[in-house]
């Protein structure tokens, strides 16, 4: 077999193969076979009739074409191989030359990954965010603990108030008359969540156990029910109970019971680490970011079409599986959102296209740089991987390689790897915190 690759314009090539003739004759021969079994001709029993027969009973186009379909998947990744393209989409056909006794010939058209042409990609100044952990951030990452951790006691009298749990009945309606969806019994809404129409949930607050009121809103634009956008509404509302936090105090019997601390101080100590070790991995991500958006602006080249489409595919895909995890369909969302397929994919389309162009100039720079995926790293993130499957790591490995996934494990690492050394490459500059000359909060900062 031969193959040759010419470039032609907008990241395409022409792939011209010959398979040599005799290797065609044995697929020609192998098809006769097939459609021997497959058809019916008189005088003999299904897949005894001889190739002549055969070839004159289904026709010459027929035979060949089986034939090249059982032989073109093979020669084709064979082809790709030989040449180095990286195809991107199926190849178009241009032309086929099948002649038994003769080479065949295919010719196709193939989009290929496209040529990246490196600018500057290390050696960048970039400059890390100081690393600042304030009293003041401990102090509401405890009160973040106390509402977690706080008991809900119900109201059968008092006033709501922001924070509260109110327990309404409630009727909505529209011009005067109820719409659909607009009316529960005893729901449950958190004051001050926001997961209400704008204003409803304000005009609650004071409103006491019993009473009941009528609140004036006006549904959003962009509501995703059309009939309901825009429009003024009036709620008819009875709160029936109120559920209010009742927050421990923070003492140490609070840090025993929340931690495996004995004092509130120690509590706060860990929290402290704990903070400032988030802030500075952050830190460190922004530097990374910046770092690896530095290298793909300097980068030209020219992406397809087709990676971008992709790309949207896998994004829509991804964010279908996310939906049903939450027990809603693609189309129930996007009725909720008021908007089509193809909005939501104009919509993604930046983003695919800024991910497809960040992961073509990684990949161009670990061809540059020969960085590569070991096969003791690849077993090493299998092993990391492994607990959270519930699989021993061998049992994985091999689940991964039936399902096609191990190639898109090692990519993760590879890409971890070169965002890692442009990293290192950078000449990172930290700055330092702004000294606190109030003297109430005490930062720690490196």
């Amino acid at each position: 077999m031969k193959a040759t690759a010419e470039k032609l314009e907008k990241n395409e090539v022409m792939l011209e193969i010959e398979v040599d003739k005799e290797k065609f004759s044995q697929a020609v021969n192998r098809a006769a076979k097939k459609l021997a079994r497959r058809v019916n001709i008189p005088g003999f029993r299904r897949g005894k009739a001889p190739k002549v027969l055969v070839e004159r009973y289904v026709g010459k186009d027929a035979l060949y074409q089986e034939a090249i379909e059982e032989i073109f998947p093979g020669v084709y990744q064979e082809a790709v191989k030989e040449t180095e393209i990286s195809p991107i989409a199926q190849p178009e056909v241009e032309n086929i030359q099948a002649e038994e006794g003769e080479p065949l010939v295919f010719k196709l058209k193939v989009a290929v990954k496209p040529e990246v042409k490196l600018g500057q990609y290390k050696g960048f100044e970039i400059k890390k965010a100081p690393v600042e952990v304030t009293e003041e951030d401990v102090q509401k990452e405890l009160e973040n603990m106390q509402n977690r951790h706080a008991k809900l006691i119900t109201l059968d009298e008092g006033e709501l108030q922001d924070g509260d749990t109110a327990m309404i009945d409630f009727t909505g309606y529209v011009d005067g008359e109820e719409f659909e969806g607009g009316k529960a019994e005893n729901y449950s809404l958190v004051i001050g969540s926001g997961t209400f129409i704008p204003g409803f949930e304000e005009q609650l607050i004071g409103l006491k156990v019993g009473e009941e009121k009528e609140v004036n809103v006006t549904f959003p634009e962009d509501y995703h029910a059309g009939e309901l956008a825009g429009k003024e509404a009036v709620f008819k509302v009875k709160l029936n109970s109120i559920k209010r936090k009742e927050l421990a105090p923070l003492d140490d019997e609070f840090a025993k019971d929340v931690s495996e601390f004995d004092t509130l101080e120690e509590l706060k100590a860990d929290l402290m680490n704990k903070l400032k070790e988030g802030k500075e991995h952050m830190a460190d991500a922004a530097v990374s970011r910046e770092a690896v958006e530095k290298a793909v602006e300097n980068a030209q080249l020219e992406i397809p079409e087709a990676m971008i489409e992709q790309r949207l595919d896998e994004m829509i895909k991804n964010m279908e599986s996310r939906l049903r995890s939450q027990g809603l369909g693609l189309e129930q969302y996007l009725q909720y959102t008021n908007s089509s397929i193809d909005e939501l994919r104009d919509k993604m389309k930046d983003d695919a296209e800024k991910e497809v162009r960040r992961e073509l100039v990684l990949d161009e720079i670990a061809k540059v740089e020969n960085i590569s995926v070991t096969d003791e790293e690849l077993d090493k993130e299998i092993a990391e991987m492994a607990p959270q499957f519930r699989q021993e790591p061998g049992q994985l490995k091999l689940t991964l390689e039936s399902m096609g996934s191990l190639e898109m494990v090692k990519e993760d690492i590879l890409r971890r790897k070169i965002v890692k050394y442009l990293t290192e490459e950078a000449n990172v500059i930290e700055e330092k915190a702004e000294e606190n000359n109030s003297g109430t909060n005490e930062a720690v900062s490196e």
